[in-house]
């Protein structure tokens, strides 16, 4: 048995390596092609560290990871953290040229990539930093110039790297968006990573018996809470290729799924599909995040499993609330009650604290919080307001109210609000009422200029069966909304854009009506 010295604060490698010790041969993680034991998965991981260690990388040094979902991205994220240094995993989706600006922005001295993404780390080479492009590692078939990773890592040892581990030490840079040209890298040390952890395996419900199936990319923070939660209680995570819906159901069913952790329309099209003679009795926890979830799709999961749902809202910098199954009856439309050991505010726009009720902008403070947005002071300073006591607290950005009990609703973003004739209009609220109409698959609301308001509401749609009669949806939905929400148009686009985690890219919709008037 593996003799580990302790120390007296562990941090998440420490925690990994009893579970070594004690759990060694249960189950870590299984894949289609393999299966690892808690041993043989922080002997993978000591293995990628060494490896990097070997090529010169030093303790805090940044490493790009392009890869795909599976082993080889598990086993480089983890030993990244196991050898002190700081991973930052990108969004695949994302254009080169936002890879481009996430490599440079995180000052990364190493990249790996799996070989579908290999070609377009090579196409940017005349741009990349000498010694991140020098230092490629690639899973899979093996590409000339690169190490293959398997091969790499086989050539390592197989003990821990002796790296002195500090709670404010870097753990990872999470990017916010790859889709403009400022990305923000969110950084986590290890203690805020661990902390995060703790507190969202308790509230989650994960236990050392958790089979957590990762359903959406290993680069989203989203992933992260099923899959941490897991790995700090010694459960076993289970790694799927591309969603599939009639694939899920089966895969609860055959390997005994106990916790999902999932975006709204993962569970809108998990649950599109006939489900009926599936078996989910196994279930124990099902989370949503990213973006709102349809109160029709909660209440729908509901009815399906025993363990209902837990929503949850927040940012990847460090604000979660979430609602309870038990709390979730007379209430879908909240987002719950903060994370335990954090606390919020709702702020007017004079930075005032609001009354029960009022909107305003959500703030949050607690141990989960970032330090800061990697190498932005700005960005950062802009993002805190601090209170009469001095206590800094992260502003959201995103429009909300306390009810009397104190449970969260979610208005809108901040930056969506539509301020029309001198009101605010939230488009969400104008949104949840289209997406009641039979003819409207999906909705976006946004504002546009206006000669006589400043702005007015405009409506994009996808239409359900291609075509729908504008001029009547356009009529329905201002019988049912306020006068200052009545929409000045309908427009049908074939698909309303949205990032992976759900999230409706207004920005890019707002872009595209520019410098028109609508009046």
């Amino acid at each position: 048995m593996p003799k580990i010295i302790l120390p007296t604060d562990p941090l998440l490698p420490d925690i990994f390596a009893l579970h070594g010790k004690w759990r060694a041969e249960k189950p870590a993680l299984i894949t289609e092609d393999e299966t690892l034991s808690w041993k043989s998965f922080n002997e993978r991981t000591y293995q990628v560290a060494n490896g990097l260690i070997e090529m010169g990388l030093e303790k805090g040094d940044r490493v790009i990871v392009l890869m795909s979902n599976g082993l080889p991205m598990m086993e480089a994220l983890f030993g990244i953290m196991a050898g002190g240094f700081v991973s930052a995993p990108l969004n695949v989706s994302v254009t080169d040229d936002a890879i481009l600006n996430m490599v440079i922005d995180s000052g990364a001295t190493a990249i790996l990539a799996s070989a579908e993404h290999a070609s377009r780390i090579e196409g940017l080479e005349s741009k990349l930093p000498k010694i991140a492009f020098n230092n490629r590692i690639c899973s899979g078939a093996g590409l000339s110039g690169w190490k293959e990773f398997e091969i790499w890592r086989d050539a390592q040892l197989k003990t821990r790297p002796e790296v002195e581990l500090k709670p404010d030490d870097y753990l990872n840079i999470i990017y916010s968006s790859g889709t403009t040209g400022q990305p923000k890298g969110i950084v986590h040390t290890h203690q805020g990573r661990r902390d995060w952890a703790y507190d969202m395996a308790l509230t989650l419900r994960y236990n050392s018996s958790a089979r957590f199936l990762v359903t959406i990319g290993l680069y989203s923070n989203i992933t992260w809470v099923g899959l941490l939660s897991t790995m700090i209680a010694g459960g076993t995570v289970l790694i799927n290729g591309k969603f599939d819906a009639e694939n899920l159901w089966q895969k609860i069913e055959q390997e005994k799924i106990t916790h999902l952790s999932m975006v709204p329309t993962l569970y809108e099209r998990m649950m599109d599909f006939d489900h009926s003679n599936y078996d989910v009795s196994s279930m124990q926890s099902m989370m949503s995040a990213g973006s709102p979830l349809r109160e029709s799709v909660k209440a729908a999961l509901f009815d399906r499993f025993d363990c209902g749902i837990i929503e949850l809202y927040g940012l990847t910098e460090g604000v979660i609330t979430t609602l309870d199954p038990e709390d979730a009856m007379d209430r879908l439309s909240s987002v719950g009650l903060p994370l335990l050991g954090t606390d919020l505010k709702i702020l007017g726009d004079d930075d005032r604290e609001c009354e029960t009720g009022q909107a305003g902008e959500i703030v949050s403070c607690g141990r989960i919080v970032m330090p800061e947005y990697y190498n932005k002071e700005d960005a950062t300073r802009d993002s805190l307001w601090v209170d009469g006591q001095g206590i800094h607290w992260l502003r959201t950005g995103d429009i909300g109210y306390l009810d009397e009990k104190g449970f969260l609703y979610i208005v809108d973003r901040k930056k969506d609000m539509i301020l029309s004739g001198g009101q605010n209009v939230y488009p969400q609220d104008i949104e949840a009422i289209m997406i009641l109409h039979n003819d409207v698959k999906d909705v976006a609301v946004i504002g546009v200029k206006s000669k006589k308001w400043g702005e007015t509401p405009l409506a994009i749609v996808a239409a359900r069966n291609g075509s729908i009669d504008q001029d009547g949806l356009k009529a329905w939905t201002n019988k049912q909304v306020g006068r200052q929400q009545r929409i000045t148009g309908v427009h049908i686009i074939d698909e309303i854009p949205r990032n992976p985690n759900g999230k409706i890219l207004k920005r890019e919709l707002r872009k595209k009506y520019e410098g028109r008037f609508f009046d």
